[in-house]
């Protein structure tokens, strides 16, 4: 028989009833504070998410900038060594031997930001206006250094542009730069010497005979003139010592003008690199830009005043 009474019963109702009720409030309080958690961490999330990404972004566009400007610079590398490049260049010491204005024109960057690119170092963000870092080293030195030694021998194999048996010479291994270093080819260049004897018969027998290049730009020219008038049996035979038909020939028979610097070095060093046991101690090479003085109907007078004697 049942011992509870109506009234008891639903005593024990009303009991159950308010802790259900305070049951099911803390568990809506529970829900809202871990759903408001939630949302918290998630936007909180998705922010530094987002602020990641961004970042990553920000860091792989100075990559890509820093990487881009690494191939531009890469291109111009054997002009630069051809030019300014010694037995002791390095990639330690590649900053010290070009002037800063003379490799911005090549390479469109400055010396400093080459630096930047090889060291690191520290940088504003544009975006953030923060400062921020790049770890550099974007060279491998020994590869570099490696390279900067195999050119150099390949260019000390080379030099010598008499030799008839090379097939080859060290402009096959100097891009053409986006500057106006774009060299003229070797069979291009016979073909002009060829076409120029075959219009002036005999004229490479005269010793009174002068060419001129009046925009040089690798010398390829001015050595084929050169070979031609060395090997001359007329000129063998009024300068028969190799030494002094050479010197005849670069002192009174060859001109040129080259427009800048670097192609000006580039030039001379190939021209009177072809033996290092022979030393031209006079030449007619200037560094002059003739093509404005073309323009303007003045370069016969200044051609006068860079050979007056």
């Amino acid at each position: 028989m049942n011992n509870f009474c109506d009234e008891e019963w639903f005593g024990y109702k009303d009991v159950f009833n308010r802790q259900e009720e305070e049951a099911a409030s803390k568990l809506q309080e529970t829900l809202n504070t871990s759903i408001s958690d939630f949302v918290k961490s998630a936007s909180e999330d998705v922010v530094r998410t987002i602020e990641t990404s961004k970042k990553e972004r920000e860091k792989k566009g100075i990559e890509d900038s820093a990487k881009d400007h690494l191939r531009g610079f890469s291109r111009t590398i054997p002009s630069f060594l051809m030019a300014y490049g010694t037995v002791e260049t390095t990639l330690e010491n590649f900053d010290t031997i070009i002037p800063d204005e003379v490799f911005e024109e090549v390479t469109s960057i400055s010396l400093v930001q080459f630096r930047f690119l090889r060291d690191g170092g520290s940088y504003i963000n544009e975006q953030t206006g923060k400062e921020e870092m790049l770890e550099g080293k974007l060279f491998d030195s020994v590869v570099f250094n490696d390279s900067v030694k195999e050119f150099l021998n390949l260019k000390k194999k080379l030099a010598d542009y008499f030799d008839e048996n090379s097939t080859e010479d060290i402009f096959d291994y100097i891009p053409p730069q986006k500057t106006n270093q774009i060299f003229t080819p070797k069979w291009v260049v016979k073909e002009m010497v060829d076409k120029l004897e075959e219009e002036n018969p005999g004229c490479f027998d005269m010793m009174d005979k002068t060419f001129i290049d009046l925009y040089m730009k690798s010398g390829l020219y001015i050595t084929e003139i050169v070979k031609r008038l060395y090997q001359s049996s007329v000129l063998k035979e009024l300068f028969p010592q190799k030494e002094v038909r050479l010197q005849h020939i670069f002192e009174k028979q060859v001109y040129g003008l080259a427009p800048t610097e670097i192609i000006y070095k580039i030039a001379t060093n190939y021209i009177l690199g072809f033996d290092e046991g022979v030393v031209i101690e006079k030449h007619n090479f200037r560094q002059v830009d003739a093509l404005k003085y073309a323009k303007n109907g003045t370069l016969k007078d200044i051609l006068d005043e860079i050979y007056k004697e």
